[in-house]
């Protein structure tokens, strides 16, 4: 029988491409194509998947989140992330969230049938240069006012802002970006944000 497969990206390109690429395999069926994060359970319950494909940056849930609503809601289909962002913080967010495997979208077909026909079998697939250089970053150093600090100045991109969105004093939300600033060693606010998602800190 042919494993069941869900893909679920925002990019119509890219969501066709990887779907056209799997049904090319005997064994894999494509059943479902989603462009939300927050369309995968249903679709994947409705389908009957047993593989979620699923990329990081998603609206509705991202990626790491659809995995988690899955292991929740649908644990009979299984994550597997193939995403751009091959960043070891997203690994390790992926990992912690349930999903089995994560492969970056420039894996070869060949490997990327195999890792759906392992993941389809129980077992782990992580891209093994991702994996060395996950263990060695760490986990996030931010704690988690500083990352929801973070996220807000990446959409609002202000200190005054941030504050009305979260609720908190514009001192507050200084200290917290001050203290930031020095755990990503980075520069300015800006710089903070950007190294923090480089690292896959800003997910989850």
């Amino acid at each position: 029988m042919s494993i069941r497969v869900l893909v679920a990206d925002d990019q119509a390109l890219v969501r066709g491409a990887l779907a056209s690429l799997l049904a090319l395999e005997d064994d894999i069926e494509v059943v479902a194509e989603v462009g939300r994060g927050d369309e995968v359970v249903d679709a994947a319950r409705a389908h009957r998947a047993e593989v979620a494909l699923l990329d990081v940056e998603m609206p509705g849930l991202d990626g790491i989140a659809a995995a988690r609503a899955l292991v929740a809601a649908y644990p009979a289909c299984r994550a597997l992330i193939v995403t751009t962002f091959g960043r070891p913080g997203y690994l390790r967010l992926a990992l912690e969230a349930g999903a089995y495997g994560f492969v970056v979208k420039d894996t070869p077909s060949d490997a990327l049938a195999a890792a759906v026909r392992r993941v389809a079998a129980g077992f782990r697939v992580v891209d093994p240069a991702l994996a060395a250089e996950s263990l060695a970053s760490g986990p996030s150093p931010l704690s988690r006012r500083e990352t929801d600090v973070l996220l807000a100045l990446r959409d609002d991109g202000t200190a005054g802002a941030v504050a009305r969105r979260l609720h908190l004093s514009e001192g507050t939300v200084r200290n917290h970006l001050s203290s930031a600033i020095g755990k990503t060693g980075a520069r300015n606010a800006g710089e903070a944000v950007r190294i923090a998602a480089e690292n896959g800190w800003l997910l989850g």
